[in-house]
């Protein structure tokens, strides 16, 4: 129990992290005129889509399943 406990606390740690990072360099406060040309590592609006479209088919499955 232990062991699934840490792997989801280094993921949710891994994501937010990388979520900072990402914010902190492509922001034109942190990184001043040349914020355009850093490319950040996730492409949070696709991550975004695809969230919302896993929601969905979640939110879906579970319909068609408890209606049975």
């Amino acid at each position: 129990m232990q062991t699934v406990l840490g792997m989801i606390l280094g993921a949710l740690l891994l994501a937010v992290g990388v979520y900072i990072y990402d914010s902190m360099r492509t922001s034109s406060v942190a990184t001043g005129p040349v914020a355009n040309a850093n490319r950040t590592i996730v492409n949070w609006d696709v991550a975004k889509a695809d969230w919302d479209d896993l929601k969905t088919r979640a939110h879906e499955n579970w319909v068609r399943i408890s209606s049975r």
